[in-house]
């Protein structure tokens, strides 16, 4: 006769122990934090020239109290600045992936075109960003689709490596198995590439977005117009480096925003 099972009791959530593992976290960063600011204002201290973490801090709420107002096409609020770079960002970093997944797909599936890629790619991906950014003013003769095409032509690399490299992984088991059924190519790729290869093409989507934003500060900067490049260089011409403090905060807020979402 079969022993009777037991029935375990579900533990019981221990608000200690859950302040206790928040605390762990917290306190690390704060530390971190904390430690930064120092040595921040022990420069300011030395570099008078450098604006101290009070100073910015006065500055960022001051520049934060109207970040949408308009004197201007050349005198706009952060907020207007940050949304024209995040425009930018998003068109080239749309037309990235709608071209770079489905040719990592093909790369990574066909041998023959992975082969004939192959030089291609290893030649024109270290190529620095800005370096493309003539070629974009040359073809396209205006800032703002150039700026669109930098980020294109940084972003779409991530994508089509990762997303190769994912379909390289899948087992050739599965292929012989979808052979010998005869499965159409899209049920190889709707039932056994693309969920073996999320993983990757969600990689290179995010090391694709992050480039994206590094690079879109930079093209701003040499391109003119609206955008946070342009604005932080602007500051600079103005000798306003509490801005240019602030700015650096925002770019490394929104490209960790962005990250996280991804």
């Amino acid at each position: 006769k079969p022993k009777a099972e037991t029935v375990k009791p579900v533990a019981t959530l221990n608000l200690s122990e859950l302040l206790t593992g928040l605390l762990r976290k917290i306190i690390p960063a704060f530390l971190g934090l904390a430690l930064f600011v120092l040595g921040w204002a022990m420069l300011s201290s030395f570099r008078t020239e450098l604006p101290s973490p009070v100073v910015t801090w006065h500055a960022a709420v001051a520049l934060f109290a109207d970040p949408f107002y308009q004197n201007g096409p050349n005198d706009m609020g952060i907020g207007w600045n940050i949304l024209y770079s995040l425009e930018r960002v998003g068109l080239g970093f749309g037309m990235a992936a709608a071209l770079g997944i489905p040719l990592g797909f093909i790369i990574g599936r066909f041998a023959f075109i992975r082969d004939m890629f192959a030089p291609i790619i290893a030649i024109l991906r270290p190529v620095s960003p800005l370096a493309w950014l003539p070629i974009g003013l040359l073809v396209f003769k205006a800032a703002q689709p150039a700026s669109i095409w930098v980020i294109f032509i940084s972003a779409i690399w991530p994508i089509i490596l990762n997303t190769a490299a994912g379909v390289a992984q899948v087992p050739q088991d599965y292929l012989n198995v979808a052979r010998v059924l005869r499965l159409s190519e899209w049920k190889i790729f709707s039932k056994i590439l693309l969920p073996s290869t999320l993983p990757y093409l969600l990689t290179g989507i995010r090391l694709s977005i992050g480039v994206a934003w590094l690079v879109i500060v930079a093209a701003e900067m040499l391109t003119g117009g609206i955008g946070l490049g342009f604005w932080v260089w602007d500051e600079w011409n103005n000798l306003n480096v509490s801005h240019i403090i602030i700015a650096i905060f925002i770019v490394g807020l929104v490209g960790l925003l962005l990250e996280q979402l991804l």
